[in-house]
């Protein structure tokens, strides 16, 4: 029988960001510590009208400790200033807190792996205790690991992206099928930075990303 994943016993109750952020470094609910450097939290302010959630910390975040300063964070602070938003204003975090990769034969470079349901779903306590402690308005997944963790299994980026949704409740993320309750604001969901940077047609992929986010800054108002 396998070992249980889930980070639930780390998150401690009624705490702060920082306090969260404390804990979150000693979080053992999933196998993905044992290679990542360290525990990537969130960042940015604990009343944050806006959240943005991507998937999981990138080689230079696991390096750094903080999330999006990569090329795929640069990117994302370039399209934010485009749709007006400011970045500094912005509550960062990633559905995944830890760094999963492989290394190819021979190679010390590290590639970066998709995270898989088990450990989304191992992770979610602490995505749960950010949403409850910030408490945004608007919520933008990044991508389609984020899109999972906040919608559930049936979300597809390539139907729901651009379009404003109604947030579960923090406490049914991920499962608004059970939800019960006003929604707690709106998610739009988007494409993750790393596909633009993918893209063979980058100027047009990147300008459908910064529409997006700035159907999430009208709704902000």
């Amino acid at each position: 029988m396998g070992v249980s994943q889930d980070a639930g016993p780390f998150v401690p109750g009624k705490a702060d960001l920082s306090e969260l952020r404390e804990a979150a470094a000693g979080c053992r609910g999933c196998p993905l510590y044992e290679r990542a450097t360290r525990t990537v939290f969130g960042e940015g302010p604990a009343a944050a009208r806006l959240m943005l959630v991507g998937e999981q910390p990138g080689d230079q975040e696991d390096r750094q400790g903080r999330p999006f300063v990569g090329p795929a964070g640069r990117l994302l602070g370039r399209a934010l200033a485009e749709a007006g938003i400011e970045r500094d204003a912005v509550y960062l975090t990633n559905a995944v807190k830890h760094f999963k990769f492989t290394c190819k034969e021979g190679s010390k470079r590290r590639f970066h792996q998709s995270p898989g349901a088990t450990e989304i779903n191992a992770c979610r306590p602490w995505l749960v205790a950010e949403l409850e402690t910030v408490s945004p308005e608007v919520v933008v997944a990044l991508g389609a690991v984020a899109g999972r963790a906040l919608l559930g299994p049936s979300f597809r980026v390539t139907r729901q992206r651009g379009v404003p949704l109604d947030c579960p409740p923090f406490e049914a993320i991920g499962a608004p099928a059970n939800a019960q309750g006003p929604p707690a604001g709106r998610i739009v969901a988007t494409i993750h930075p790393s596909a633009v940077l993918r893209a063979p047609d980058r100027d047009s992929v990147y300008a459908g990303f910064v529409g997006d986010l700035a159907v999430a800054a009208r709704l902000l108002g």
